[in-house]
């Protein structure tokens, strides 16, 4: 193998392998990235056995040829070529060892054989669409935060994805939930997402997506079967295993008789709800309280060792006076995503699951579980 490759570009390439690759795992090849050498290609490949991402770079390729080296140091080098900089690659033949080239500079190091590298199996995908990449982003970011992050539940730990009649028209669904919050976002259906079954999106899968989509402007293809799921971008393309399990029925949890609503400038509330939090830090579970009333609202909270804070803010409330405590934090990161100034939290009892929507946004709800004040 032996290839020029521009640096910029393997260096991209290999930020988003090192996405994928575990530097800890105890299947040593893991740690490496797939080099592929062909025409006028270099395609790299990370795979954790779970998740696979595969990128193709232009090069001027004299020699094809395959290799697998490690992530970590590829890119430590990379990141220290200069922009703009010619990167020549060489594998010989006789050692199988990779040395690397730029300008004055040199480096040589082991490689261990493309053979032990695991590929994913190809699969027949039952349905196909696209969708703008800034929907899919914007699917990823108002729901990803409320995923279980760790546990005995796997099936939480992922964002679900399915085909639903939506509340007016077809929409394709992403939901996510930790047992204390879920965000339920819907996007119009697009052409081949109709009757795909309800498939779990693993977190990891979700986090390497969204860095990898980042910058995209392009619609990204989307290939779905009972067990994979693929992503197509540019250059790029990513496989993944899905979460093997059950979906809860999520909307058994979402109320449908709240009829108390607040409507309150969301930075102001946000901005007061975190003062608030900063004097329930030390006690974990404690939430800033909430007192309702006609044209009102006091934010307070108060911790063991005796410190309390309040602040009081103007509402649009007409319901009866309430009190109602939650978790400051997860106001605060579904307020991020939010595209208006008004926050609608629709309640109906002070121990009861709030409905918080965006006044700008009917696509986007998120449920609350209250915490005893």
């Amino acid at each position: 193998m032996k290839l020029v490759v521009e640096r910029s570009a393997l260096m991209t390439a290999l930020t988003h392998a090192n996405s994928v690759v575990e530097r800890r795992s105890t299947i040593p090849v893991l740690a490496n990235v797939r080099l592929d050498a062909d025409e006028q290609n270099l395609r790299l490949t990370a795979t954790d056995m779970d998740l696979e991402v595969v990128q193709n770079v232009a090069a001027d390729v004299s020699a094809s040829g395959t290799t697998t080296a490690s992530a970590f140091l590829l890119q430590n080098i990379c990141r220290t070529l200069p922009d703009g900089a010619q990167v020549a690659l060489e594998r010989d033949q006789v050692s199988g060892r990779l040395s690397i080239h730029c300008g004055p500079t040199q480096f040589e190091f082991a490689c261990l054989p493309p053979e032990d590298f695991p590929l994913m199996t190809a699969t027949a995908f039952s349905h196909g669409f696209s969708l703008p990449a800034v929907e899919l982003r914007r699917l990823l970011d108002r729901t990803h935060f409320a995923a279980l992050v760790e546990g005995a539940r796997e099936n939480l730990q992922g964002v679900f994805f399915h085909a639903t009649s939506g509340d007016s028209s077809p929409a394709l669904r992403a939901v996510a939930t930790d047992g204390h919050r879920l965000a339920r976002v819907d996007t119009e259906q697009p052409e081949g997402a109709d009757g795909m079954p309800g498939i779990i999106v693993p977190n990891k899968t979700i986090h390497v997506l969204r860095s990898l989509i980042d910058t995209a402007d392009e619609d990204i293809d989307i290939e779905v079967a009972e067990r994979k799921m693929s992503f197509r971008s540019g250059t790029i393309q990513m496989t993944s295993k899905l979460i093997d399990g059950t979906y809860p029925n999520y909307e058994k949890v979402i109320p449908d008789d709240n009829d108390r609503v607040m409507k309150v400038s969301k930075d102001t509330f946000v901005r007061a709800t975190d003062r608030m939090s900063v004097i329930t830090t030390t006690d974990k579970g404690r939430p800033v309280k909430l007192d309702i009333s006609t044209g009102r609202l006091q934010v307070s909270a108060s911790n063991l060792e005796g410190v309390t804070g309040e602040e009081e803010l103007e509402v649009d409330y007409e319901g009866p006076p309430m009190t109602i405590g939650f978790n400051a934090r997860y106001i605060s990161e579904m307020a991020k995503n939010f595209d208006g100034d008004i926050m609608l939290v629709v309640m109906s009892r002070d121990s009861s699951p709030a409905i918080v929507r965006d006044a700008d946004d009917n696509r986007t709800l998120y449920v609350l579980m209250p915490l005893r004040v």
